[in-house]
């Protein structure tokens, strides 16, 4: 399944190579592989590779969202072309819950691209995941480039809004079943368990 960011988080075309993201059955979880051109703009996070990083969100980064849209409860991971992550568990809009949970990521970079390798376990994965958006963020400043799989529609924007990446109304279907198989469903999560308890 893969998917390929060509907007800018407003509906304009990219100025670039668009960033792609393709989902694969993965070992108990889904295999996320992203391959972008890599601007190192910013510089590197601080933190060390294959570290999380909070607030990862600040530098050049490749975000994936995982919705259950009737509870509105969501994974969000983050991928940094430097090596470091994000994982984010929420419970409702902008809702952190959990954050910075490990995560295996790997990366092979070049001096214009990079691809990663995710793996995201089912037990990050709220229940009933049926939603998803994609994102990429790189730049510095006015200069800052938001991207969305699926951005905001250019009939629904006002004026001066900003970009917003939890504009859950927007997000489209992810047909898991499509890519796991048919009879395949999607197991029950510890993490999220003790949440609805």
């Amino acid at each position: 399944m893969e998917f390929t960011i060509k907007h800018t988080w407003d509906g304009l075309p990219v100025s670039h190579e668009p960033v792609t993201i393709v989902l694969k059955p993965g070992n108990e979880g889904l295999l996320m592989e992203v391959n972008a051109p890599f601007f190192n703009d910013p510089p590197a996070p601080l933190e060390e590779p294959g570290k999380p990083c909070s607030q990862l969100w600040d530098y050049e980064v490749v975000e994936a969202f995982f919705l259950n849209d009737r509870t509105e409860q969501y994974l969000e991971v983050e991928l940094c072309p430097h090596g470091q992550h994000l994982v984010l568990l929420l419970s409702g809009k902008r809702q952190v819950w959990k954050e910075e949970l490990p995560l295996e990521f790997e990366v092979m970079r070049t001096k214009n691209k990079w691809e990663g390798k995710a793996h995201l376990p089912w037990n990050y994965f709220p229940p009933c995941t049926k939603q998803f958006n994609a994102f990429a963020i790189h730049g510095l400043g006015e200069d800052r480039k938001y991207e969305a799989l699926y951005p905001v529609p250019r009939h629904k924007l006002q004026e001066g809004q900003k970009p917003d990446f939890h504009r859950l109304e927007f997000f489209k279907e992810l047909n898991l079943k499509g890519l796991m198989g048919e009879d395949w469903k999607q197991p029950e999560s510890d993490i999220w368990k003790c949440l609805t308890n």
